[in-house]
């Protein structure tokens, strides 16, 4: 039995490690993080920008696997950390904010990935041309933008999500 469990527990972490290789590659070969650095103009960083890149994935499977100890509103509203009747709406509303603030980045990083590869294809200067588009194409780039963004706020403010 207790081989069993050492060799599930290989297999899953190869499985880990073959699923993450293979993002890390699709992120190096499209020329994310490097785009990042010159864009925010910190090449000399680059390295330390690559290991947040790494850490943020690994945070992000261990809170995913060990569920439990993502659990922190739970302890702050059981300590009353705020003061007895204050807590709970407090970290209502710091947990808000931090959603707010997760979505705008993650909303940015899979933009971001997404004309990464296009680019990587050169999709949109193909697509221009093929259709002869001369001029106004940051303006239906930002109308797909926008029309994302206006699709993302129907489906989450309606909560299409819950019966879909």
């Amino acid at each position: 039995m207790f081989i069993r469990q050492i060799f599930l527990a290989l297999l899953g972490a190869s499985a880990g490690f073959i699923v993450s290789g293979g993002v890390f590659t699709v992120l190096i070969s499209v020329g994310l993080i490097p785009r990042f650095a010159g864009k925010m103009h910190i090449a000399r960083h680059i390295f330390a920008l690559e290991e947040m890149v790494v850490l943020g994935t690994l945070a992000g499977d261990f809170f995913s696997v060990f569920s439990d100890f993502g659990k922190l509103g739970e302890w702050v509203i059981s300590n009353q950390l705020f003061g007895k009747g204050e807590t709970e709406a407090v970290w209502h509303a710091i947990g808000n904010v931090l959603l707010i603030l997760f979505g705008i980045f993650s909303g940015i990083f899979v933009g971001c990935l997404a004309l990464a590869i296009a680019e990587m294809l050169n999709t949109i200067p193909i697509f221009a041309r093929r259709i002869g588009f001369r001029h106004g194409l940051g303006l239906a780039i930002l109308a797909v933008a926008l029309g994302k963004l206006a699709g993302s706020l129907i489906y989450f403010t309606q909560a299409v999500y819950l019966y879909g």
